[in-house]
């Protein structure tokens, strides 16, 4: 739909009405009555936006004074680079190899390597990624960027891989906090896993990363990373589901931080029939706190939640981060292709997942003390 004008935004008001009621747009799916409720990258209207929506609608969608009516604001730049505005130009881009989908066809998963240009050990203070088109975009289901290097101070020339960014629809960029990066070294490549699917006409494109540095000798005191936690038994890789037909299963999983963290955000990550999805800290001494829960899943926007500086959950050694999931395989679900299917694990679009993507920072048992003295009334 378009709602550039008056005259072609009226037709969808009564829709407007129940979406914006939804939360569905813009698309917001925290429960904004538990959790965590600061985030640096927060979208959601108001609940006074919301009335002041819902009014305009029951009274009818009047045009309103032509006199008032601003200027229409100009489309987005799908050209230029949304971080660009805040760090300037990228130090360089990253391109995977090109694939072509066909019309029609099964899923692909394509795994290119692309080198990273770096000659010294270079920190990262934030990724942006995307399709290299918008055509592009229509046939990406995901796209990851794995970081794969040797790690420094290792005789052995241990080869680490770890995620360095996913985009996803409504999951543009990262930006790391103050004192906080990703570090890179001489040999570094990326390993891309681009999942396309067919659209019904033949589409030939790219993924592109921007990497942006901290300035050349500058090393942020913290690394992070960004660390998939199941939702299921097993692990990310090869989950553990088994969801009879008609009917709604709820599964998870614990997984124990090896030192005091921050949680920098929350992205829950579920296929079709994904429901819901909720995050806990359980702390050593038992104290369980709800961090996250998107109450109403919408496989159509991963989104990304950012938490706010002050926001952010700093946790010790320990702590049980415990991630439930909810999925719908019933009628109920206007996503679900066949309620009549017995669903498991998989990486195609019709199996599921469920898991949840948190940049980690691991901090020291000192800071962690530090912190804690400030913030946390039991050691007060």
């Amino acid at each position: 739909m378009s709602l550039v004008t008056y005259e072609e935004t009226r037709p969808w008001a009564r829709a407007i009405r129940q979406r914006v009621l939804m939360r569905q747009m813009p698309p917001w799916h925290i429960d904004k009555t538990v959790g965590i409720q600061q985030f640096q990258n927060d979208i959601s209207l108001s609940d006074e936006q919301i009335a002041t929506i819902v009014r305009w609608v029951d009274d009818g969608a009047p045009r309103g004074d032509a006199k008032d009516m601003p200027p229409p604001k100009p489309p987005p730049d799908n050209d230029g680079w949304q971080l660009a505005q805040k760090f300037g130009a990228p130090d360089f881009i990253l391109k995977s190899e090109p694939w072509t989908m066909p019309a029609n066809g099964q899923d692909v998963w394509f795994k290119p390597l692309t080198p990273i240009p770096v000659t010294e050990p270079r920190w990262v203070r934030a990724v942006e990624m995307r399709p290299a088109s918008l055509a592009g975009r229509r046939i990406t289901h995901h796209a990851l960027a794995f970081l794969q290097q040797e790690e420094p101070g290792s005789n052995a020339g241990i080869i680490t891989q770890g995620l360095l960014m996913e985009w996803a629809v409504n999951k543009n960029f990262d930006i790391y906090r103050p004192n906080t990066g990703k570090l890179l070294v001489p040999g570094a490549r990326i390993w891309w896993e681009m999942h396309y699917h067919a659209v019904g006409e033949e589409i030939r494109d790219h993924v592109e990363l921007a990497v942006y540095l901290y300035p050349k000798g500058q090393e942020p005191k913290y690394r992070t990373y960004l660390t998939c936690f199941p939702a299921t038994p097993g692990n990310c890789a090869l989950g553990q589901l088994d969801i009879p037909p008609n009917s709604v299963a709820q599964t998870d999983s614990y997984q124990a931080l090896r030192a005091p963290a921050r949680l920098e955000n929350f992205q829950a990550h579920m296929h079709l029939r994904g429901k819901a999805m909720l995050m806990e800290a359980i702390l050593p001494d038992g104290t369980r706190r709800t961090l996250s829960y998107v109450g109403n899943f919408n496989f159509n926007w991963m989104t990304n939640y950012i938490y706010a500086d002050d926001a952010a959950p700093v946790l010790p050694k320990g702590t049980l981060i415990h991630l439930i999931a909810w999925h719908d395989n019933t009628n109920a679900n206007p996503n679900n292709p066949d309620p009549s299917q017995w669903v498991g694990w998989g990486d195609r679009t019709v199996d599921e997942m469920a898991h949840a993507w948190v940049n980690v920072t691991y901090i020291s048992d000192d800071d962690y003390k530090e912190w804690a003295a400030k913030h946390d009334p039991r050691h007060n």
